[in-house]
């Protein structure tokens, strides 16, 4: 299905998911606008990404930064919600503060970006959170990202019938190599969770960009999808 004629919103649109979600989306036609907080890093990708793609910075936990956001992108088809930070750590651990921000970047964010863009999604939009493989799957040392995982599932749910008919979603994915690993453990670390995941998955890999940006254009264009959580964990939960 063609998106001529669509607007797609990507918040983190420059790297890693985002960027994959960004440039398959312009890749079916769609005026993309990929949205972060580093205009560096946003320039960086609009260059690496073909069709007709605009880079507009946006601080999801800013407000004014947001209404200014969305009053220059003006109506839009789909927005799609990448971005966010993240905190590991066992519970007893991790910094309160540093919780705080986790659920800031990850809830709240979103949260505000959604409800400003609302009014402006055209009929048969959508909207897409993320959440995480650790939202139905415990995982020690990371608690927090739990939580804020089944709180995005919770109130995608909710906005489903809230905002209908604006179609609401989320994607809940497992391990991805992107690069957020590179700020969260050092290299040789990652390089053995990452093989000792992919031993036991039942796919029998770590998930790339790509695969969830397949992901995310099915929610994009399925119009009979609505409320659900679809997970692209390679089996995750079933290990």
């Amino acid at each position: 299905m063609s998106l001529d004629g669509k607007t797609v919103v990507i918040v983190g649109g420059s790297s890693g998911i985002g960027l994959a979600s960004a440039a398959a989306a312009s890749a079916l036609g769609a005026r993309v606008v990929m949205a972060g907080r580093s205009e560096q890093k946003l320039d960086a990708a609009r260059r690496d990404v073909e069709g007709r793609i605009e880079a507009r910075r946006l601080d999801m936990t800013d407000d004014a930064s947001i209404e200014a956001f969305f009053a220059a992108v003006g109506p839009l088809d789909h927005l799609v919600i990448t971005a966010s930070e993240a905190a590991l750590g066992r519970f007893r651990e991790i910094d309160t503060a540093d919780a705080r921000r986790f659920f800031d970047s990850k809830f709240w964010g979103p949260y505000s970006v959604a409800r400003r863009a609302a009014p402006q999604i055209r009929h048969g939009g959508s909207i897409t959170f993320f959440s995480g493989a650790a939202g139905s799957r415990a995982s020690p040392g990371f608690s927090c990202g739990s939580a804020i995982n089944a709180a995005v599932e919770a109130l995608s749910r909710t906005l489903a019938v809230e905002l209908a008919p604006v179609r609401v979603n989320t994607i809940s994915p497992g391990l991805v190599d992107t690069p957020v690993w590179e700020t969260l453990v050092p290299a040789a670390e990652r390089d053995a969770l990452f093989a000792e995941t992919a031993a036991k998955l039942p796919a029998g890999r770590i998930g790339q960009p790509e695969d969830v940006a397949d992901a995310v254009l099915f929610l994009i264009r399925n119009a009979y999808t609505t409320g659900t959580t679809l997970f692209v964990d390679g089996g995750y939960r079933h290990m």
